[in-house]
């Protein structure tokens, strides 16, 4: 028998590393990391189904690891996010970006 590679697994890593590298976002790539854990997971199980007729779960396996440090990555993006905005509150947290921007806008002109 052939042995043929699982679907999905430049998806599975193509949007495990975004996740990764893009969390600066705000929390927002969490999307791809859950996608691809949910991808790498059904794969996963396929490849349980019948084990002789694929040949790369161990690129699935490492694309779920990556995934899985996205999320937790976004995760502590977020609580930190929502842990900011709860102890100094909005307003003084957009007060201080827009100061902060308006001194960046007069050293940079200088």
């Amino acid at each position: 028998m052939e042995k043929t590679k699982l679907p999905n697994e430049k998806l599975i890593y193509t949007l495990a590393i975004l996740s990764c590298t893009l969390f600066c976002f705000g929390g927002i790539t969490i999307v791809f990391a859950l996608i691809s854990y949910i991808l790498a997971k059904k794969s996963k199980k396929k490849y349980k189904q019948n084990p002789n007729a694929y040949t790369n779960i161990a690129k699935i396996k490492k694309g779920k690891i990556i995934a899985i440090i996205g999320l937790i990555i976004n995760l502590i993006v977020v609580g930190i996010t929502i842990w900011t905005l709860a102890t100094i509150g909005w307003d003084a947290w957009s007060d201080e970006f827009v100061r902060r921007w308006n001194d960046g806008l007069q050293n940079n002109g200088k």
